[in-house]
């Protein structure tokens, strides 16, 4: 075929071609990225470029909609888009083959921009974008030559078609073949499951693990997450597989010494184990975005005056493997709660998707500024000198939980019958602060005070229950509302989680029938 011949397929034709060739793209692609690294793979190299240029209030209304699906929410939707945009590619190709081909490139081009821009970057990371690239660019070229042989007479193209039609199979196949197989790769390269299998955490310091007294059994929501349902809300497209064995922490900046850690020097310090409930800072009044369950690690604290962190370091930037930076405030590391590095989750190690081998959890500060997964760098700085990744989109640098509660039984929408006993039962929390009192209200009668779990510290949620008997058919209105430690009311005011965390009253409908 003659790049500046005009050619005679129809669009459809063309369309198909150009996204066979970006299949063969990403095949080759996340084959080539099984050798390097999977962050290298296009796909996501582009997912993780798109949450960076994506303007913050869409990126909150993609977690208020899809929650913890969020990510692969992103990849479909990139990948909807590039075989829209390969589509159009090869219906222009059909036209004028050079500008095609030169479009195709200019997508590959985008995708080694977003490999080389990614916070953690390496030169090494273009790699799969230009191979998956040049495959792209012969399949397209290819399948449209086959293409160009078709004349508008069915009986003498009959050859041609068959032949368009068995190599767009193959190509498809290929496509499919060399994306497995990179996964299968990347598994067998890059997985740190087996190392995190190997290892038996130090005993540690703490409370009884058990959880007698503190799970009501009332609402169906169990006052320990277990790991398979701990909330997750990230940036990382694909989850870093960290080797403990290479594995340290660089702690710097405004301190009198430096100091590396390697893990096993991190297990060899005394260990702490504490219960405590992470929050998502986009969890909405109700939302579902937090999660309870019991911690083992180091004191952070300890770490910091070993290294003698300056007075005017008001901020302790962490950096995760793949490059994300989350800010804590010192003082608050500092003021002797359990804020930790943590190595153990529910009895066992990390789970890779929550951090391994190493995260901070800091009770009473939401995730955004404190719950730093994949942890290798802790800098002592300053909130002039520096700013977090979420920071950067507006959310406010220092975020405390809010006082919030929530039912969790009955849910919006059910039926209950007149004169039955209903239990009416939720969580409230307000980490390192506490939880000293739950109410509820039917109708907008008058509030009456639920009954409420033990806890083993003011660093969880608390479970909450009370009995109701609805007395008349029709829709009832269930509110309910938390006071703190000191007595303190949960604000009514309604407000969005954007910039510091969401307030209002958790509020239900149920419908009574006779």
């Amino acid at each position: 075929m003659n790049p500046s011949s005009r050619l005679s397929p129809p669009p459809g034709v063309g369309a198909l071609a150009g996204v066979l060739a970006a299949a063969v793209s990403l095949g080759v692609g996340e084959l080539v990225a099984g050798f390097f690294r999977p962050a290298a793979a296009p796909l996501i190299a582009v997912g993780n470029r798109v949450i960076v240029l994506t303007p913050e209030p869409v990126k909150r209304w993609a977690i208020r909609q899809f929650g913890t699906g969020d990510k692969q929410a992103l990849l479909t939707g990139c990948v909807l888009i590039l075989a829209g945009a390969a589509a159009g590619l090869g219906v222009l190709a059909v036209r004028s083959a050079w500008a095609g081909l030169v479009g195709v490139a200019g997508l590959g081009g985008f995708g080694c921009y977003c490999a080389l821009t990614a916070p953690a970057a390496r030169t090494s990371d273009a790699v799969p974008a230009l191979l998956g690239t040049a495959a792209g660019l012969g399949t397209l070229y290819w399948l449209l030559t086959l293409a160009a042989r078709w004349t508008s007479d069915p009986g003498a193209d009959s050859q041609a078609r068959r032949q368009f039609l068995l190599a767009g199979l193959g190509t498809a196949v290929a496509a499919g073949a060399g994306t497995l197989l990179g996964r299968a790769v990347s598994h067998g390269r890059f997985n740190a499951a087996p190392a995190r299998a190997r290892i038996t955490l130090p005993p540690a310091a703490g409370p009884d693990a058990g959880t007698v007294g503190f799970d009501l059994g009332k609402s169906g929501v169990p006052f320990q997450t277990p790991n398979r349902d701990f909330y997750r809300i990230d940036t990382a497209l694909s989850v870093p597989q960290v080797d403990p064995q290479t594995w340290h922490l660089r702690i710097h900046g405004l301190v009198q010494r430096e100091i590396r850690l390697s893990y096993a020097d991190l297990l060899a310090r005394p260990m702490i184990e504490r219960w405590v409930t992470l929050t998502c800072v986009s969890n909405e009044i109700g939302g579902n975005l937090i999660s309870t369950a019991l911690f083992r690690g180091v004191l952070l604290a300890d770490l910091l005056r070993e290294a003698g962190i300056a007075t005017a370091a008001d901020q302790l930037l962490a950096t995760s493997s793949d490059g994300m930076t989350i800010g804590s405030p010192t003082a608050v590391l500092l003021d002797g709660r359990a804020a930790m590095l943590a190595v153990g989750m529910n009895g066992e190690p990390l789970p890779l998707q929550h951090g391994f081998p190493v995260r901070m959890v800091v009770p009473g500060l939401y995730g955004y500024v404190s719950a730093c997964k994949w942890l290798v760098d802790l800098e002592a700085t300053t909130y002039e000198r520096r700013q977090a990744y979420w920071v950067q989109g507006g959310w406010a640098a220092q975020g405390p939980v809010r006082l919030a509660s929530r039912i969790d039984r009955p849910v919006q929408g059910n039926r209950v019958t007149v004169g039955a006993p209903v239990t009416v039962a939720g969580v409230a929390w307000d980490q390192h602060v506490g939880v000293s009192r739950v109410e509820v209200q039917f109708d907008g009668e008058p509030w009456q005070p639920a009954t409420l779990a033990r806890v083993p510290s003011i660093d969880t949620w608390r479970q909450w229950a009370l009995p109701w008997t609805p007395t008349s058919a029709g829709r009832h209105r269930i509110r309910v509302r938390a006071y703190d430690h000191d007595g303190k009311p949960q604000d009514e005011q309604v407000r969005d989680p954007f910039p510091s965390g969401a307030t209002g009253l958790h509020t239900i409908e149920v419908t009574a029938t006779g």
